[in-house]
């Protein structure tokens, strides 16, 4: 009797072994909480065909937008965790949205295994190429003689754009018109046509307007001087302290994802990000690949996660 159970779990142990190593045994859905076109959509579809070639199987992007990412991002938290369902998201449903929405269909903190950020992008501050403002400098002595009058535009309440802006204006001790948009197109069409001031946009988007010299960029919010814009301060660089802000798209997966699953995902994630090709296009477009682990990803979130929660606390930042 002991030798059939034995046998018996041996069996037991070897299908399960065999189930897990045969992942992924059907098409694994990247889930990209935003509409199709965006930042997010690109590193999603990006990723899809490298992930596929070196994992098998087949991997497709499915677009489900609304409630600034969070119903994407629940749908995820409630998919089973057998790797099939992955999150590729900005970092507004992961850090951001929580704090702004009354109630999220989902636990950040608890209900993602978080397995890489893909890349990391900074906001630049950016102005009309007529503007009168020059440099940082010119700004800030404008905003302290001006409190309230001069305009930054965001993608909408609570974007990176938005808290970017509030974060300026509290280490600065200084104080703006924020304008929101619904979306960064329109903001991108009222910026050229002089309709708002400025607006902390993100390098990627404002990189092409900047070239052609319709923007004027006059600091970034990385920690150094960016490759694509090596003339142009950084905040930290001008005494801004603990103004540095990286928007930046990564996959998750739900809580509970195999160990082996996980690995390998995460190596195949890695490789594709590294993959020359992938890469210098990734860096062409102002992105800078992150690419770590899922230790080094987990704490992150969550440090991200108090400090967004804290300034949107203070400054009071509601959603609508």
């Amino acid at each position: 009797m002991k030798k059939r159970h034995l046998l018996l779990a041996m069996l037991t142990s070897a299908l399960f072994m065999g189930a897990a190593h045969a992942w992924p045994d059907k098409p694994v859905t990247l889930v990209v909480p935003f509409p199709p076109g965006g930042a997010t959509d690109l590193i999603a579809r990006t990723l899809a065909p490298k992930l596929q070639e070196k994992l098998g199987g087949s991997f497709i992007t499915d677009n489900k937008a609304g409630a600034t990412g969070t119903i994407g991002a629940g749908f995820v938290a409630r998919a089973p965790a057998d790797g099939h369902t992955l999150l590729v998201s900005s970092l507004g449903p992961y850090v951001i949205a929580p704090h702004l929405l009354a109630k999220v269909p989902y636990d950040a903190l608890k209900d993602f295994d978080y397995i890489s950020i893909a890349v990391q992008a900074p906001n630049v501050l950016v102005v009309p190429a007529n503007s009168p403002h020059k440099s940082m400098a010119d700004v800030i002595a404008f905003l302290k003689a001006n409190p309230n009058k001069m305009t930054f535009a965001s993608s909408g309440n609570g974007s990176s754009d938005h808290l970017t802006a509030e974060l300026f204006w509290l280490q600065t001790g200084t104080t703006g018109i924020h304008v929101p948009y619904k979306g960064g197109g329109p903001v991108m069409t009222d910026l050229l046509g002089s309709q708002v001031d400025s607006s902390f946009m993100n390098i990627n988007t404002a990189m092409p307007q900047i070239l052609a010299g319709k923007l004027r960029p006059l600091s970034i919010t990385s920690a150094k001087r960016s490759p694509l814009l090596p003339n142009v301060p950084s905040l930290e660089e001008l005494g801004i302290k603990e103004a540095n802000v990286y928007s930046w798209q990564a996959i998750a997966a739900p809580k509970g994802l195999p160990a082996d699953i996980k690995a390998k995902l995460h190596a195949a994630i890695v490789a594709g990000l590294n993959d020359p090709q992938i890469k210098t296009k990734l860096l062409d477009l102002g992105f800078e690949i992150v690419a770590n682990t899922p230790e080094q990803f987990t704490a992150y979130q969550a440090a991200e996660f108090a400090r967004w929660k804290k300034l949107i606390e203070t400054r009071n930042i509601k959603a609508d």
